[in-house]
Order: structure tokens, then C-alpha cells, then sequence
């Protein structure tokens, strides 16, 4: 080798262009997204003609700026005249090793080169840079034995290029290139403590080690830096993913109701979702549902009847054969989880299939063997149109026109107003008392309703009865009765929703200390609570049982007068299954309790409701998911099928409503 130092270390370098070799690994190749993966620098120390090269990958030490511009390019050999593509992004790993993803062209060169990267043929790759300063770091070799020394620099230095090459050589010394004399450049040289073998002048091994301390916290910090840029990215790109779902939502739901300006406005002021669906519900017309369903997927008639509940309990029973017993209902049921956006239990069954007019009939713990519980419905003769249904309570919450939420995803939450600023005057140059409105929130979140049938395998093969119909309309109507139990009686606790006797606010009307007959005292205080709160607007109307309807077409008005007008009169309601009761609606369902206490009058006491029933909130979760279970009465060769649905109910404004819970109707 010839002399590359002398004893005293040059103060510049006059150099050109660099270049330094590395090799693709083949499994970094990406045919689909035509992109490498390389490592194109170290740390390893090469030799130079003016000596020992290190390229520094401490912080500060490589210029990774042009190259990670996106237009950096990815030549072959260095010939700015074949550019086969760009260089994406690049980076110094965690091993101190400059890194970089490179994104080839789809010019013929460039795919050729890429297929000959993936087929290992075309491996080698060379760094084109520039050394923009030297550190001298160390001279080792002793003087005195013929006045040289190696100079090991560590440079400071700027990628400018990466080359596909043929030969991966140093290609300063005239391989296939040789550097422009324009472009040479003036390099200075920072002399340092030189360490000389041998002699006191040597960096000690304390010294080293502070050096690599100082390397090694500065790669702790670039790592920690570049994980915050990545969580700042991911959080910003969350962000403006949930403002993007938030915009669309409150838009679908403004156009759903004609009420597109009113989104247009909310969308501008930062209205939540929750808070908007707080807006609209005083928007839109009494007792309509506020949303349409997710889990309704806009089936045809047609689509809807050829639905079957049994093909879809029949694939559960038989998972290998699911796809051929039921493909159009496992289809159904995978697009209703993807609308709600979670897994069925079962299978869901979208609410389009659900809308089919049934045959209302009860299948509970039916089997062939005994007569009552199934065996009738065996018969070669049996007309299933005359099977005989269980009578079951009246469904009239939704009826009285109580506000339906569906399709909702996540808790919810109302804001509402439970107290207004208040209003002074005062004498000139003073000022009002100080005041503000008081503000709370409904919130609302899903509580899981569950019901069951059992019948039995021979039943499902040889009866004649539509058991179809049987399954389909009982389970549904178990879970119906259920929400609409838990509208009026639902206790709060116990996993059950809140419903309005359970409410705390609400109006109340007492009849005594031990329960009383209502009389028509009672009825016209019910509506003078709800009114004195202001709260008598909207879907107003009585909800009763059949027992107190019976009692008030009985009891006179003014028992003490002449006149026989009877507390409900014989009058005819606004619509099938309603009366008139002092001028209002009034619907009757035994859903309506018969058997609350009063004191001493234990079980025997009804109640009574009164109020604005759109101000009743439904919320819906999912839809209605089926579970079959053939192992809980597998040893009678039973099947039990279960229902569920999430469901919650509130009240969004307390004084909307009134009730007397010992109303005695016996």
C-alpha cells in the first residue's frame, strides 16, 4: 500500500464523490409493491487512499435529508442516465446501519432489474455520497519505522444516490467510474487527540468508553423521537379518521329525517353524534324512530320470505354442512355483523326477515312425545291454520308512541337542561344576580335481554305444523314483550334497564295509605303534574291494564251527581286497541302491572301512566341473535334455541311522565 498519511495529519482532503458497496437480501424483494429493502452503510471501518473511513451513523452524522425526500434516485451503476426508480424513505436502524426501502419505475430497465433482485441475479448495490467533514480520530503505526502512519477519520457525510451495480467495488479507484473533476471538494479536517500506539498519547479505555455512552444515549434519543413522530402520525390519522365517521353520520342521519340544514349546522359546530341524536329527537315528528337500522339490509319481499329461521338453527346443528343448508342465511348473517360491526352468538337475523307477516304460535318445550306439548302438531291431518296460540299480554309501549333508537353502536348520552338562568329585575346602575343553567345527561348503554325455546328433533322432521312460523314468531315475541315489560317496570337493577316507574322525577299520584279504587280525581292529577312541569306536549296518552279499564267503565265521574258518564266512557280511540280517557288516548295492555303493594294490599295494586311517551327512549344494540343449543337437553334428543337482543330504555325528561302505582282494580 502506498503512503497515505504523513506523521502530522493534513488539515483538508481534496475528494470527490464516494462510493460504498452492500448486497440486497432476496427476501427483501416485494414484487407486488415493486419495493427493496436494503441496508446501503455501516460503521465498518474501509480503506481509503487518504486513509481509514468510518461513516458516522450518530446523531447529527449522516444527512439523510435528499434521501428520504422521496426523490432521491435509485440508479443502475451510477449513471444518472438509467434512473429505474426512487428511493422512498430511509433511515439508520437500530444496528447503526443506514437503511432504505427503494420503489422501482415501470420502464422496461426498471422491471427487468427488479425481476433479476427478485431472482438473485442483480444482489449488489453501491451508496453514492459526499463527505461533508473528517474527524481524525486516530493514528496508529509507529513513525519511526519508515514515517508513516494510518489516519483513521470518522466523517460527517450526505447519501446522494443508490446504484443496482454489476461489481460491487470502491469505485474512486476507477472501476466503471471514475469522479469528475468539478467535483472534488475541499474537506476539512478536524484534528482531534491522536492516539498512537504505544504512547501515552493513546485514548484511554475511559475516554472510549464515554465516547460510546454518548453514541449510544444519542441512538436512544433519535429511537424515542422517531416512536413519537409515529405515535403523533397514527393518533392524527385516528383522529381524522373519527371526525371523517363523525360527518357521515350526522349527515346520514339528517338526510334519513329531511333534515340535512340541521346536520349542515351541527357538522360546523363540532356536534358529537350523541349530542346531535339529543337534537334531532326534538326535531323530528312524536314516536318516530329516530334511526334506521343497521341490521336492516334492504332485502326484496321476495329476499325476506325466502328467509328461514329453521334452515339457519339447522346449519348451526350441523357446522359441516352449514354452507350447503343455509348459504343465502349465514350470507345475511355476515353482512348484519359487519353493519353492527361484532360477532353473532349464533346467527344474526337481519330485520328485514323479521318484518315477514308470521303466524303468531308458542313452541315452548315442544315434543312428539306428549300429546299437549307437541305431539298434536304430528298429525297427518292437522290443519296448521287452526293451531291454537298461546294468549299473550298486548305490546303498547312502542304503540303509545315511544321514541325508537336503533342500530347503535357504543354507550350513548343526551345532554339535557334540568334548570334554567334566572330572571330579576333591579333598580338602575345595579347588576343581576349571578345565574346559570344547569345541565346533565341521559346516558344509555346496552343490557342484554335473553329468552328460550326447546322442542325436539322429530318434532322439526315430521311435523306438518309451519315450524317456521312457530320458532320465528315466538322468539321473537318473547324478547318484544320483554323491552316493553321493561319500558314501564323496569327496575334499574339486576342487569334490567330503568323504566319509568322506576325513574326518579316523575309525577306521582297516591291513592292511599293502603291502595285505592281510582277515581276521576286521580286521572285529571296525573295530567296536572305532567302539565304544571310544562311537559304536557307531544305523543300525550293513559297506559293501563285490563283490569283498571274495567274498574273506570264502572265508575261514575261524580258518583255524588245525577249525571252516568262513566270515567271511560264508551268512546272509541284514535286507532284499534285504544279508548278515550279525559280526552286523551288511552291504551291497555296487561304488561301494565296488576300485583304491585301498597301497604297492606300486597300483589292486588295496579298502576296507571300518563305523559308524553316520545319522550321514552328504546335504544337497540345489534339485532336479534339465535344460539342453538343441542347439548343442554342432548340426552332427550331436545334442541334449545336462544334469543338475544341488546336493549336499553331511558327517559329524557322526567317530568314527561306521572303514575299512580295503587290504583285498586279488584
Amino acid at each position: 500500500m502506498s503512503k497515505r498519511t504523513r506523521t502530522a495529519p493534513p488539515e483538508s482532503l481534496k475528494l470527490g464523490r464516494q462510493f460504498l458497496a452492500a448486497t440486497i437480501v432476496r427476501e427483501a424483494v416485494n414484487i407486488a409493491d415493486r419495493t427493496v429493502e436494503l441496508a446501503f452503510s455501516s460503521e465498518q471501518p474501509v480503506e481509503r487512499w487518504w486513509g481509514i473511513e468510518i461513516l458516522g451513523h450518530g446523531q447529527g452524522e449522516a444527512d439523510l435529508g435528499w434521501l428520504s425526500s422521496g426523490r432521491a434516485p435509485y440508479l443502475v451503476d451510477h449513471d444518472t442516465g438509467q434512473q429505474i426508480g426512487v428511493i422512498s424513505r430511509a433511515w439508520i436502524g437500530n444496528d447503526a446501519k443506514g437503511r432504505a426501502l427503494a420503489r422501482f419505475g415501470t420502464s422496461p430497465r426498471a422491471e427487468q432489474e427488479l425481476q433479476d433482485c427478485a431472482a438473485g441475479i442483480r444482489v449488489n448495490v453501491s451508496v453514492g455520497y459526499q463527505i461533508d467533514e473528517l474527524t481524525l480520530v486516530e493514528m496508529d503505526g509507529d513513525p519511526d519505522d519508515d514515517g508513516d502512519q494510518d489516519a483513521t477519520y470518522r466523517a460527517k457525510w450526505t447519501p446522494l444516490e443508490i446504484s443496482n451495480v454489476a461489481i460491487p467495488a470502491d469505485m474512486t479507484v476507477g472501476i466503471g467510474r471514475a469522479a469528475a473533476g468539478d467535483d472534488v471538494r475541499e474537506i476539512p479536517v478536524i484534528a482531534t487527540r491522536q492516539r498512537n500506539k504505544g504512547t501515552e498519547n493513546m485514548e484511554t479505555v475511559e475516554q472510549k468508553a464515554e465516547r460510546l455512552e454518548r453514541d449510544r444515549v444519542q441512538r436512544e434519543e433519535s429511537e424515542r423521537l422517531e416512536r413519537t413522530r409515529v405515535e403523533l402520525t397514527t393518533a392524527t390519522a385516528e383522529a381524522t379518521r373519527l371526525e371523517r365517521q363523525r360527518v357521515a353520520d350526522i349527515t346520514a342521519l339528517g338526510t334519513r329525517h329531511n333534515k340535512g340544514p340541521l346536520a349542515a349546522e351541527h357538522i360546523a359546530k363540532g356536534t358529537s353524534l350523541e349530542e346531535f341524536r339529543g337534537v334531532m329527537l326534538g326535531a323530528i315528528e312524536p314516536g318516530k324512530a329516530l334511526e334506521t337500522s343497521r341490521a336492516d339490509l334492504g332485502m326484496s319481499d321476495k329476499d325476506a320470505k325466502a328467509f328461514s329461521f329453521l334452515r339457519a338453527m339447522q346449519a348451526q346443528l350441523n357446522p359441516r354442512e352449514a354452507s350447503r343448508i343455509a348459504p343465502f342465511e349465514l350470507e345475511a348473517s355476515e353482512a348484519v355483523a359487519k353493519r353492527v360491526g361484532r360477532q353473532a352468538k349464533g346467527l344474526f337475523i337481519p330485520l328485514d326477515a323479521q318484518r315477514v307477516p308470521l303466524v303468531d304460535v308458542q313452541g315452548r318445550a315442544l315434543s312428539v312425545g306428549t300429546a299437549a306439548a307437541g305431539g298434536y302438531a304430528v298429525a297427518t291431518d292437522l290443519l296448521a291454520q287452526d293451531f291454537i296460540t298461546l294468549l299473550r299480554n298486548r305490546m303498547m309501549v312502542r304503540a303509545m308512541g315511544a321514541t325508537m333508537l336503533t342500530g347503535l353502536v357504543g354507550n350513548i348520552a343526551f345532554p339535557k337542561q334540568t334548570a334554567a338562568a334566572a330572571f330579576s329585575w333591579v333598580a338602575e346602575a345595579s347588576a343581576p344576580s349571578e345565574s346559570d343553567q344547569t345541565l346533565a345527561q341521559l346516558t344509555m348503554s346496552p343490557k342484554e335481554a335473553m329468552g328460550y325455546t326447546d322442542y325436539s328433533r322429530l318434532l322439526m322432521q315430521q311435523s306438518s305444523l309451519d315450524v317456521e312460523n312457530f320458532v320465528r314468531s315466538d322468539l321473537a315475541s318473547v324478547i318484544a314483550l320483554g323491552i316493553d315489560l321493561a319500558g314501564l317496570h323496569g327496575s334499574g337493577s339486576s342487569n334490567q334497564p330503568t323504566g319509568i316507574a322506576s325513574t326518579s322525577g316523575i309525577g306521582s299520584e297516591a291513592g292511599g295509605t293502603n291502595g285505592a279504587a281510582p277515581v276521576w280525581a286521580n286521572l285529571v292529577n296525573l295530567e296536572t303534574d305532567v302539565a304544571a312541569a310544562n311537559a304536557d306536549v307531544g305523543a300525550m296518552g293513559y297506559l293501563v291494564n285490563a283490569k283498571t279499564r274495567g274498574k273506570l267503565k264502572q265508575t261514575l265521574k261524580n258518583p255524588s251527581g245525577t249525571d252516568a258518564t262513566m270515567i271511560w266512557p264508551d268512546v272509541a280511540g284514535p286507532a284499534p286497541g285504544f279508548g278515550m280517557l279525559n280526552g286523551y288516548k288511552a291504551g291497555v295492555s296487561n304488561q301494565v302491572s296488576a300485583a304491585l303493594t301498597k301497604g297492606s294490599a300486597s300483589g292486588v295494586c295496579s298502576a296507571i301512566f300518563f305523559g308524553n311517551w316520545a319522550d321514552l327512549l328504546i335504544g337497540e344494540w345489534g339485532v336479534l341473535d339465535v344460539l342453538v343449543n343441542p347439548y343442554t337437553n342432548a340426552t332427550s334428543g331436545g334442541i334449545r334455541v336462544h334469543v338475544y337482543q341488546s336493549v336499553d330504555v331511558g327517559v329524557r325528561r322526567a317530568a314527561s311522565f306521572a303514575c299512580m302505582l295503587d290504583a285498586l282494580s279488584g
